[in-house]
């Protein structure tokens, strides 16, 4: 069809009508069907030429135009929509580069496949602009929570009409036993807003734990004013929750307050979580006084904590083990995503034969290495020494100190520690060098022979091989698999190595090969203290 003056005005109101049901700008719509348009010329007149198409907003003409740019002579691409200074001489008077020539062309007749095309091209500016709508009109509303209506289901994901636009829940999303039909009204937390080239960009979530401090903040107006925080929040979705809560008001009680009149409030929660048992706990920057109210309802005798290690011990009463532990480990593992520590808990009579185990051993460690009788070294680790480099470099007051030691004895004490651990290290040097490790390791300062000793085993054996590792390969860590933690052994853990001392060698290791810059590393550091110093 040929664009006449009967069907200008019927641009408009297409584009308008288009519009008005996507609620996007029509000026968007009108410059889709304008890059239609050209398309299609483009296809009868070359798709070589420059043809733009300018469809006027009050009448709805559509102008064709041939646009050529006036380049150098030897920056010709394609002579038909670029000509040099010499060749556009007989179209203007003073011609130079970067000068356009318009030309208009005679309209062409929209075929069926160029119909077609034009349409296609339309639908996908239309979608694009829809999209980007949806997108700045959700992205300042992640993390909060909203209403929706089920719109389907697809492989178990469930397609939410949010207003304008559509979210998706997907069913890892869900809490397990709920189901939803077509126009069920469902409530769900923004988890996140991003730009996606087809489907949803706004992800929900029911299982976040964010979702049900957000629903606390709804139901408790103390939460809403400040006047009561949620500090942590850890959630078995559909199970059982804990959230703990520190009010800034004396005389607001922050867990009675979260509770409500008869349970009213967290009864909401509860319903709108399907049932899930939530556990109000107050909050304390004291760890331990914490870690004890978030084991509730179990009993904790003593609370030990391994700050190095981010570890924490809680011994229980002998009745109160299976209380503290919980269902498959639920509470147990609820109060440990709440304190963010790694909890140990164990009995006191499993503790006091640890207790009892380990004062054997390092008994036993004392008679063997320095040649003592039981008295003695039972003596010397009841007065808190626990290995052998503490007896052997300690100062000598505090051999001194223990009832019974004199200065020849102290001596004597310290020299059998030292001879012990230098054939101790030699032992290991020997081990390592009949292991295949290299002098340029054993050089490395930073390494015990031990420590030698432990990466020969492991295949680490070369300087090289010790700058390829990483730091949690030497001093262990943490991966989550499948929502679990999981323990990844370090080569080094058992030499009480930390993370930071682990990076610090690897980086000096990379340091002295060449493989890093020592100024681009110090720049670096420079920068973390900065963006710390900013941050504090």
């Amino acid at each position: 069809m040929a664009i006449t003056s009967a069907n200008q005005l019927e641009l408009l109101q297409t584009a308008e009508a288009v519009a008005r049901e996507k609620m996007i700008d029509p000026d968007l719509v009108i410059q889709a069907m304008e890059e239609s348009l050209a398309r299609a010329a483009k296809s009868r007149y070359g798709s070589e030429m420059d043809i733009r198409v300018s469809i006027d907003r009050k009448t709805g003409r559509a102008t064709f135009t041939r646009v050529r740019t006036v380049v150098e002579d030897d920056a010709v691409e394609s002579y038909q929509a670029q000509l040099t200074v010499a060749q556009a001489k007989q179209y203007m008077a003073n011609p130079s580069v970067g000068d356009t020539i318009v030309d208009e062309v005679p309209p062409v007749d929209l075929g069926r496949i160029a119909a077609q095309s034009a349409k296609q091209v339309i639908l996908q500016k239309v979608r694009e602009a829809e999209r980007d709508r949806q997108f700045e009109e959700f992205k300042d509303r992640k993390g909060s929570i909203i209403n929706g209506v089920v719109k389907r289901e697809e492989y178990g994901n469930i397609i939410v009409d949010i207003g304008r636009g559509e979210a998706i829940l997907r069913r890892t999303e869900k809490i397990g036993r709920e189901s939803y039909r077509p126009n069920d009204r469902i409530r769900a937390y923004i988890k996140d807003v991003r730009r996606e080239a087809r489907g949803p960009q706004v992800f929900l979530s029911r299982t976040d734990p964010q979702f049900m401090a957000e629903l606390f903040k709804m139901e408790v107006p103390e939460i809403y004013d400040g006047i009561i925080e949620i500090k942590a929040v850890a959630r078995d979705p559909g199970s059982r929750a804990k959230i703990g809560v520190i009010s800034y008001d004396n005389s607001i009680d922050p867990v009675g307050a979260c509770v409500g009149m008869r349970g009213s409030r967290v009864q909401a929660v509860v319903n709108e979580l399907q049932g899930e048992k939530i556990d109000i706990i107050p909050w304390n920057e004291d760890q331990a006084t914490f870690l004890v109210n978030a084991l509730q309802p179990a009993e904790v005798s003593k609370v030990v904590i391994d700050e190095e290690n981010n570890r924490i011990e809680v011994v229980v009463p002998d009745g109160q083990l299976s209380l503290a532990i919980g269902r498959r480990g639920q509470n147990v593992r609820l109060a440990s995503q709440l304190t963010g520590l790694d909890i140990d808990i164990m009995t006191e009579a499993e503790e006091s034969e640890r207790r009892q185990a380990e004062f054997a051993e390092r008994t036993k460690l004392f008679m063997e290495a320095l040649d003592l009788d039981e008295f003695f070294a039972q003596l010397l680790v009841s007065e808190g020494f626990t290995n052998l480099e503490e007896v052997a470099y300690v100062e000598v007051d505090e051999l001194l100190s223990i009832e019974g030691v004199d200065e020849s004895t102290a001596s004597e004490l310290q020299t059998r520690a030292r001879e012990y651990i230098e054939a101790q290290n030699k032992a290991a040097l020997d081990s390592a060098r009949a292991l295949g490790v290299e002098d340029s390791l054993i050089s490395f300062e930073g390494l015990t022979p031990q420590m030698l000793e432990a990466l020969a085993k492991d295949d680490v054996k070369t300087l090289e091989d010790f700058a390829t590792c990483a730091d949690w390969e030497l001093a262990g860590g943490w991966t989550t698999v499948n929502g679990e933690r999981v323990k990844d052994e370090g080569i080094l853990e058992k030499f009480d190595m930390s993370l930071e001392e682990a990076q610090h060698l690897v980086m000096t290791a990379r340091v002295q090969l060449g493989w890093v810059d020592p100024a681009e590393l110090h720049g670096d550091i420079a920068e973390e203290e900065n963006a710390e110093d900013s941050e504090a």
